[in-house]
């Protein structure tokens, strides 16, 4: 049977690990053709030293059902993703979901360290890999999507637009970064809409990224054990629990009802209906406002 996705073409920009190649997967398993780019390869990694690369990635989504093809591409270089772009154009003629989730900036920033005292190079440079990549590529790349009308653009970010407005995140730099995702999807829905497609801000909830994993000792498969260490993070999810929801969205005909919105997996999949791969509906931002920074005991009943 043909998936919901079989024939739409998606750009995951950023879908070497945790939530890219999530979305990459998922986006799969629906049946689109999925082009995963970013630094990490096989020969080559990235500044961000670790093992996953884009080929893997595209390999997992052929698995999943989908047909993904790896593209080395450096989004803070325009003519890069120019070329990117223009490949995708001569092999499909088409883009339907564009994926703006390149970050890679989790050894640039310092937890509550005031702006006067973080390390100024890192914070800029942090900056640049969440804000002009998304820009370039989106500069890039909407001509193509807007070419086949119901196109889909999902902007990455970390929290809702109401967690975020009310709660300091991490650091000066950081914090920017996800708000001005936030406010490029509002935006997008803006210029978006009108022309016949949609985009969105989306949030995973507390994400069990292999950065994470490792963080804590742990694996996807034993991860309850990190509990000990970490009680609250009873509450976490897998990568893969975002990647439905953005396959969720791209296969809604109705999905401009959300445009220029700021939605969360867990909120998604009460509208949607699908789980995480262990069958749990983690809703971790109503998890993280009612337990965690309320200072009550860790105890996710009822919010999975």
């Amino acid at each position: 049977m043909p998936g919901p996705l079989e024939g739409k073409v998606a750009l995951v920009a950023g879908a070497t690990r945790s939530a890219g190649r999530g979305i990459a997967v998922e986006l799969g398993a629906a049946g689109a053709t999925v082009y995963a780019t970013g630094r990490s390869t096989r020969l080559r990694r990235s500044e961000y030293d670790r093992p996953e690369t884009i080929e893997d990635t595209a390999d997992l989504v052929t698995a999943a059902g989908g047909y993904g093809i790896a593209v080395p591409t450096d989004h803070l270089v325009p003519a890069q993703v120019r070329a990117l772009v223009d490949r995708i154009d001569r092999e499909h003629g088409r883009l339907d979901i564009l994926v703006n989730d390149i970050w890679g900036a989790e050894k640039l920033f310092e937890w509550d360290t005031p702006v006067w005292e973080h390390d100024l190079d890192k914070g800029l440079h942090l900056l640049r890999l969440a804000l002009d990549t998304h820009a370039i590529t989106s500069h890039h790349a909407l001509t193509l999507l807007l070419r086949t009308s119901g196109g889909l653009v999902v902007e990455m970010t970390d929290g809702t637009a109401e967690y975020n407005r009310d709660t300091y995140r991490v650091s000066f730099f950081y914090d920017i970064a996800k708000a001005a995702v936030l406010r490029m999807a509002f935006a997008l829905g803006h210029e978006l809409g009108p022309r016949g497609a949609t985009a969105v801000a989306l949030t995973p909830g507390w994400l069990r990224s292999e950065f994470m994993l490792e963080l804590y000792g742990v694996t996807e498969d034993n991860w309850r054990d990190a509990l000990a260490r970490e009680p609250h993070f009873c509450i976490s999810e897998s990568p893969y629990y975002v990647g439905r929801a953005v396959a969720a969205l791209a296969a809604d005909p109705d999905v401009s009802r959300w445009n220029g919105a700021s939605l969360s997996s867990g909120r998604l999949a009460q509208v949607y209906g699908f789980t995480d791969r262990d069958g749990s509906r983690p809703d971790a931002w109503r998890y993280l406002v009612e337990v965690q920074d309320a200072g009550r005991p860790a105890d996710a009943t009822g919010y999975r």
